[in-house]
C-alpha cells in the first residue's frame, strides 16, 4: 500500500472510531442525564415525605397534648373540625378524599389525559397535606401513609412532565410509569421501607393495570426509601419491637390470628367500601348523600365518644399503643381493637383526606393483644401483636406479600417473615369471603368512573357555550 493509501485509509479509520466513541459518549451521557433526572424525583418524593411526617407527628402530639389536658376538647375538635375539613375537600380537591391509595391505581388503569390529571394533578393532591394534617390535629383515626402515596404519584408525574416540555423527557418512561414509581416510592419514605415500597408497586399497583416494569422504575422507589434511610437513619418505624421470641409450637395461635384478623379485616373492608349511605336504612340514604357535611359531623361526635370510652386512645394512628404493645408494655384499654376499628371506619365514612394504613395496624395490634390474653400468656405477647398486626392489614387489603414484607421491615423482625406470611394468606383468604373484591381496588373504580364523568363534562361545556 502507498503511504498516500495508508494515510487516507488511516485518516478514515481515525474518523469512524471518533464517531463511534461520540455516539458511545452521548448514549452515556443521555442515560447519565435519565438517571441523574430519575433520582432527582425519588429525592423530590422522599424530601416531602419527610416533611409530611414531620407535620403529622407534630399534629398528632399537639392532639395527645390538648386531649390530656381536657378529654372534652375532643367533642368540640371533632364534630366541629370534621365538617369543615370536608367541606375544605368538596371545594378545593374533591379527589383528594380517603385515603389516596385508590386515586392512583384508578389513574393507573386510565389513558393519559384530562381524566387522569384530575386523579393525579399536583395541584389538587398537595392539597391533601394540609388536609389530612388538619384531620390529624382534630383527631381522627387516620394516616399519613396512603396520601403519602397519592402526593409522591403526583409529584413524580408532575416532575417528569416539567423535564419535558423543556426538553429532557425520561426516555421510556410513560404517565404510567412515573404514577407507580412515584407512589411506590412514596410508600417506601413513609413507612422507611424500601423492600416493602417494590412489593407494593408489583403486588398492589401492578393489579389489573399494564405496567412495564423496568429496571429503572424499580431504582426509583428504592432511591426514594434509600435516600429517607440516609437523611433519617436505618431505624425501624417501630423501634422498640425487635427481640421478639418465637415459640417452638405457634402453628395454631398464627392460625387463630389468620382466621380472627380475616374475618374482622374483612368486616372492616366491606364497611369501608359500602360506604356510610350503603350501610344507612334505605329511608336515610337519600338524606345521607345530599348532606356530606352534616354527616362527617355526626361521624366526629361519634369518634369523640369511643375516645372517651378508651380513654382517648382511639385517636390519630394509634401509634403509641401499638408501639407499647409489641415492647410488652403498657396494656391496651378495654375493647381498644374493635373501637379503633371503628373509629377508623368513622374517620373514612366522614370523606376526610386521610389513610387507613397505620390505623389498620394499630387495629391488628389491639385484635393481638385480646388474642394473646385468651393464651394465657402460652406464648410471647409480641410475637402475637405482631403477627395480628400484618394479618389484619392483609385482610383489609387482601395484599399479603405488601403486608408481610411492610411489618417485617417496620419491626425489623426479619426470622419471623415466614410466620408473617403464612398468617397473611390466611387472613386474605378469609377476608375475601366478607369482602370478594380488594378494598383499594373497589374504591379505585368509583374514582375512575367519577373522574371520567367529570372529564368529559368539562370538554362538553365548553362546545355547548360555543
Amino acid at each position: 500500500m502507498k503511504p498516500d493509501e495508508r494515510w487516507r485509509y488511516l485518516s478514515a479509520r481515525t474518523r469512524r472510531l471518533a464517531r463511534r466513541k461520540a455516539r458511545q459518549t452521548g448514549r452515556l451521557s443521555r442515560k447519565s442525564a435519565q438517571m441523574g433526572l430519575l433520582l432527582g424525583g425519588a429525592a423530590l418524593v422522599s424530601l416531602v415525605s419527610l416533611a409530611f411526617a414531620q407535620m403529622a407527628d407534630w399534629a398528632l402530639e399537639k392532639n395527645a397534648e390538648w386531649i390530656s389536658h381536657n378529654g372534652l376538647w375532643a367533642f368540640l375538635l371533632l364534630p366541629i373540625g370534621l365538617p369543615i375539613i370536608r367541606w375544605l375537600t368538596l371545594r378545593l380537591a374533591p379527589n383528594a378524599s380517603g385515603s389516596g391509595i385508590p386515586q392512583v391505581i384508578a389513574a393507573l388503569s386510565l389513558p393519559p389525559g384530562a381524566a387522569q390529571s384530575r386523579l393525579v394533578g399536583l395541584a389538587q393532591c398537595l392539597w391533601k397535606v394540609p388536609l389530612t394534617f388538619l384531620g390529624m390535629l382534630a383527631g381522627a383515626s387516620i394516616g399519613r401513609e396512603g396520601p403519602s402515596v397519592q402526593v409522591g404519584a403526583a409529584l413524580m408525574l408532575a416532575w417528569g412532565q416539567f423535564w419535558k416540555a423543556r426538553g429532557w423527557s425520561l426516555r421510556g418512561f410513560h404517565a404510567n410509569e412515573l404514577i407507580a414509581a412515584g407512589a411506590a416510592g412514596g410508600l417506601a419514605a413513609a413507612f422507611n421501607a424500601p423492600l416493602a415500597g417494590v412489593i407494593f408497586a408489583i403486588e398492589e399497583l401492578g393489579r389489573g393495570t399494564v405496567l412495564r416494569w423496568q429496571r429503572l422504575v424499580l431504582i426509583g422507589v428504592l432511591a426514594a426509601g434509600f435516600i429517607v434511610v440516609a437523611i433519617a437513619g436505618n431505624n425501624p418505624y417501630f423501634e422498640r419491637a425487635t427481640g421478639v421470641v418465637i415459640a417452638e409450637s405457634v402453628v395454631w395461635w398464627v392460625l387463630l390470628c389468620g382466621v380472627v384478623c380475616g374475618v374482622l379485616g374483612g368486616v372492616f373492608a366491606r364497611l369501608l367500601g359500602k360506604g356510610l349511605a350503603g350501610v344507612a336504612p334505605a329511608r336515610c340514604r337519600a338524606w345521607v348523600r345530599r348532606h356530606p357535611i352534616y354527616c362527617a359531623g355526626l361521624l366526629g361526635l361519634a369518634i369523640a365518644c369511643l375516645g372517651a370510652l378508651t380513654q382517648g386512645s382511639v385517636y390519630g394512628t394509634g401509634y403509641g399503643i401499638a408501639s407499647g404493645l409489641l415492647a410488652g408494655e403498657h396494656p391496651a384499654p378495654e375493647g381498644f381493637g374493635l373501637a379503633k376499628l371503628a373509629a377508623t371506619v368513622a374517620s373514612y365514612w366522614a370523606g376526610i383526606p386521610g389513610g387507613i394504613f397505620t390505623p389498620a395496624l394499630t387495629t391488628g395490634a389491639g385484635i393481638g393483644e385480646q388474642i394473646w390474653q385468651l393464651a394465657g400468656g402460652a406464648v410471647d405477647q409480641r410475637f402475637i401483636v405482631l403477627i395480628a398486626m400484618a394479618a389484619f392489614l392483609a385482610a383489609a387489603t387482601q395484599a399479603p406479600l405488601t403486608a408481610s414484607v411492610v411489618v417485617m421491615e417496620m419491626t425489623g423482625n426479619q426470622p419471623a417473615l415466614f410466620w408473617l406470611l403464612f398468617a397473611c394468606l390466611t387472613a386474605s383468604m378469609v377476608a375475601r369471603q366478607f369482602c370478594p373484591q380488594p378494598f383499594y381496588h373497589l374504591a379505585a373504580g368509583r374514582f375512575r368512573r367519577q373522574s371520567v364523568v367529570d372529564a368529559e363534562r368539562e370538554t362538553r361545556e365548553p362546545r355547548d357555550r360555543a
